[in-house]
């Protein structure tokens, strides 16, 4: 693994945008928009990767389609966390022959964590020949550079190379919403946890500068963005590989002290470097949304230890108790992976003691899927698959009963909610914890802050309606 981070200089990026030029040119010349289509899979990582994309595509001059039918481009950004979705991938990739067959001129990319693993590259030139190009996240600044060479010179292109990891600063993003942002702070991961891919297919941890993450932040908040989610896969591992004295708490308040009306999430904290001084940064400023998501994993020690998570049990508890106390009003959220080679009926239980002991709003389970190229894959693991489901759905209704406990007892609270869009003749919003409020309203409602009172609750979303006292067709802003 290349473990060296390379900082993509101006020139080299005026050099892709060169490439956006001649492909507009060549489109201009044929006297036509041409379509693509994205699609994204996996974390929110990948949803920020695929609105650079985007962003890159409309420079070259493409309209962004709303489906793969008819598309001129075809992008399947792709996620390698699980198999499952590995599978997932590789079917909708074959589904595509039937639009290049109807398109013949269709150029299909493959992209994305998946791109990273040489077993799916090799895969691809050998079974999927209708596949244009495919680029790992490393060259993903280089797209408008590949996706001219495929339609010039007429050959797949294949960027896989184990390059540096890098940083590219400048490229345009088309985001999904107006209201709410992706904000990429760092890439990468040091921690090789045992049952993840993540390091091997992202590279190791870089950190923008602070001074390019809070000029971003400025300009969505001056066009109207409401909610700022700061994203790594580490965030809590923000700035140790700087040299500018800033940590991931420090970013926070800088960001939090930016004048405008809005509200700051970030995903994901590894717990190991989770710390007070987070936690306190968080209490102390308003625009610092009460919610974390602080994956446990295992409610064992030795569980945890064989994962190489770097915390135990006791460790993460006093973490979360700190953070409660602090934050009495926190929304906690987690994940949990269930069967993870060698973990005993008694593991599995301590875990099942420590959601009960929590108390999560939410939480995402897995059963464990073991990753070609990872240590965990190769560790012996005896536990049935029936065993595994019987656990797993044991702790997910457990968890359930929980999550609509916490629920009903919002009823008759009033919370300040941003409204985010629509659902059948319902608007819909969200509590500062990230909870969805579903609540009759008008449309122009959409954007704004609005106080809601709870009327209703069950396991994965509250009901409410908005305010008496705002019923005269005052907002909030």
């Amino acid at each position: 693994m290349n473990t060296k981070t390379t900082v993509i200089s101006q020139e080299e990026l005026q050099g892709q945008f060169a490439y956006c030029d001649k492909i507009a040119s060549y489109w201009q010349e044929k006297n036509r928009v041409p379509k693509a289509y994205v699609e994204t899979y996996g974390c929110q990582q990948n949803e920020a990767d695929s609105e650079k994309l985007r962003g890159y595509l409309c420079q070259c001059g493409y309209a962004i389609a709303g489906e793969a039918e008819g598309a001129d481009v075809v992008i399947m950004n792709t996620c390698a966390i699980r198999e499952h979705a590995e599978q997932r991938v590789f079917g909708n990739l074959g589904a595509l022959t039937h639009t290049k067959r109807r398109h013949p001129e269709q150029k299909i990319f493959l992209c994305g964590c998946m791109a990273g693993e040489t077993k799916v590259s090799d895969r691809i030139k050998k079974s999927y020949p209708h596949v244009d190009g495919v680029f790992s996240t490393h060259h993903l600044w280089q797209f408008p550079e590949i996706l001219w060479n495929v339609l010039n010179q007429k050959k797949r292109q294949f960027y896989i190379a184990d390059e540096p990891g890098s940083i590219a600063e400048g490229i345009a993003q088309v985001r999904d919403s107006k209201l709410k942002a992706w904000v990429s702070i760092m890439y990468g991961c040091n921690n090789f946890c045992t049952y993840c891919i993540v390091p091997y297919v992202r590279g190791r941890e870089r950190s923008r500068r602070p001074e390019n993450i809070l000029k971003e932040c400025r300009e969505l908040i001056a066009s109207g963005v409401k909610e700022i989610t700061l994203l790594g896969q580490n965030v809590n591992s923000y700035g140790k590989d700087l040299d500018c004295g800033m940590d991931f708490a420090d970013l926070l308040a800088e960001i939090a002290r930016l004048p405008g009306d809005f509200l700051i999430r970030f995903m994901t904290s590894h717990p190991r470097d989770a710390s007070e001084k987070l936690f306190d940064t968080m209490a102390k400023y308003p625009k610092i949304a009460k919610q974390l998501h602080l994956p446990f994993q295992s409610g064992s020690s030795r569980v945890l230890k064989a994962m190489n998570r770097h915390y135990d049990r006791e460790t993460y508890l006093s973490k979360v108790r700190y953070a409660k106390n602090v934050m009495p009003d926190l929304v906690l959220t987690s994940d949990v992976i269930v069967g993870f080679p060698g973990e005993t009926e008694a593991e599995f239980e301590e875990t099942m003691s420590l959601i009960e002991k929590v108390r999560y709003d939410a939480l995402f389970t897995f059963i464990f899927s073991p990753r070609p190229g990872t240590p965990a894959a190769s560790m012996e693991d005896t536990t049935p698959k029936e065993e595994k489901n019987r656990r797993f759905d044991k702790l997910c209704a457990a968890q359930n009963a929980i999550s609509e406990e916490i629920h009903k007892s919002y009823i008759g609270k009033t919370l300040r909610c941003l409204v985010d869009g629509r659902e059948e003749s319902l608007l819909t919003a969200r509590t500062e914890g990230g909870r969805l409020v579903r609540f009759p309203g008008a449309e122009a409602l959409i954007g704004t802050y609005q106080n809601i009172t709870i009327t209703g609750a069950n396991t994965w979303s509250l009901t409410g309606e908005r305010k008496k006292e705002e019923e005269n067709g005052e907002t909030s802003k």
